[in-house]
């Protein structure tokens, strides 16, 4: 039996039960869940193990790599320039990145990077790891790069050139990196736990991840064998140019060790921050109200920042996903807690999101690596929150 630690509000002990069953029944190795209600924490757990290799256990302070779950992050520091006046979503990206206009870019606006329009999401040719995570020469590259379809025309999850492409305007417009912004105009002032670019000092405070292999490799299935709702996925999987696979191929190698200290040093936008499952909560409760006096966007920027840009099917995930300026919002397969909410995945099962209706605000995060259809861990701690609100 996992010893699960932490607290949890009365009238929230449902989230407790399902945190729980996580790790005795949905695969959870290391974990901690966080959910802020009308400003203050209501449930903040953690358990198990952060380094099965070590057996180090998972504190409070354990900090988990969230993948796709940062964009939430770099999303709110964009917006957070817009409120300012330094930076409008509907100029043009070469407004304020020259460079950018070439190859038939020059309209594109700064909306259509943050909702996954712009059609950029792959590079014709991959830049090496080490280039990458050093900015400029993949910034350069991308500025350099033709869109892969019209512009504004489709979406398609940007998975890794999301990141340089939204932070290279919050560079060109703040003066600072991204993930120096961050720091400074989001997790100082909130006392956040998160980082985009790990300092060395905490290192040590990292979990390891562990990788679950699917059980079934099914590019090695016979079509004919596939149920019809994955077969265009698995087609797509299986062609090394479809948008699909290209889309995770900017680098090279294309793999990209996220535990090593040199990636994680790095600034990811889209896909390295660092942090706890406190901070993810604690981020988006202070987007939807005061959170110990702090409150990162105005109720007028953020029904902006939350209004949706785009929906349907996604050219690169093939399934249906809606987007507003850099958010995820509800889908069947994601409800979160409302038709109002908003906030991002990560690969692999990780979650922040908030729910303005109910005054929900939403951490998850975990070093078992699963996704995919059968991974209902995240899904259950919502539900969890869900019958809580109701009772």
């Amino acid at each position: 039996m996992t010893t699960i630690d932490g607290e949890v509000a009365p009238g929230f002990e449902p989230v407790r039960e399902a945190f729980t069953a996580n790790f005795a029944r949905h695969g959870d190795i290391g974990a901690a869940v966080c959910v802020y209600r009308y400003g203050r924490p209501v449930v903040d757990l953690w358990g198990g193990v952060a380094d099965p290799e070590t057996g180090r256990p998972w504190t409070r302070d354990t900090l988990q790599l969230v993948y796709s779950a940062t964009k939430g992050a770099t999303a709110t520091a964009a917006h957070m320039l817009a409120e300012r006046g330094a930076l409008d979503l509907d100029a043009p990206v070469a407004k304020y990145w020259p460079e950018f206009a070439s190859n038939g870019k020059a309209d594109i606006p700064v909306r259509w990077l943050l909702s996954h329009q712009a059609g950029l999401i792959a590079l014709d040719q991959p830049v090496p790891l080490n280039q990458a995570l050093a900015w400029h020469p993949i910034a350069a590259a991308l500025a350099d790069q033709r869109p892969v379809w019209t512009p504004g025309t489709a979406h398609g999850y940007h998975g890794r050139t999301w990141g340089w492409l939204v932070g290279e305007v919050i560079r060109r417009v703040s003066g600072r990196s991204p993930g120096r912004f961050f720091a400074d105009e989001i997790a100082a002032p909130l006392g956040l736990d998160f980082f985009i670019g790990l300092p060395a000092s905490e290192r040590d405070r990292v979990s390891r991840m562990v990788y679950r292999r699917p059980d079934i490799d099914l590019t090695t299935v016979p079509t004919e064998s596939l149920p019809e709702k994955l077969r265009e996925q698995v087609a797509a999987w299986r062609d090394p140019n479809s948008f699909s696979n290209r889309a995770y191929a900017v680098t090279d190698p294309a793999e990209i060790d996220f535990d090593s200290p040199e990636v994680q040093a790095a600034e990811l936008p889209a896909s390295n921050g660092i942090g706890t499952a406190r901070a993810l909560a604690r981020m988006y409760a202070a987007l939807i109200g005061e959170v110990d006096g702090v409150r990162l966007l105005t109720q007028e920027t953020l029904a902006s920042a939350t209004r949706e840009q785009t929906g349907g099917k996604d050219q690169v995930m093939l399934i249906p996903s809606r987007f507003s300026a850099g958010y995820m919002l509800p889908t069947d397969t994601n409800p979160m807690t409302g038709p109002n909410a908003f906030g991002h995945t990560g690969r692999g099962g990780s979650l922040g999101f908030a729910d303005p209706e109910h005054g929900i605000a939403f951490g998850y995060v975990m070093n078992h690596i699963v996704g995919g259809s059968g991974d209902v861990r995240a899904l259950s701690l919502v539900n969890a929150v869900r019958m809580s609100l109701s009772k």
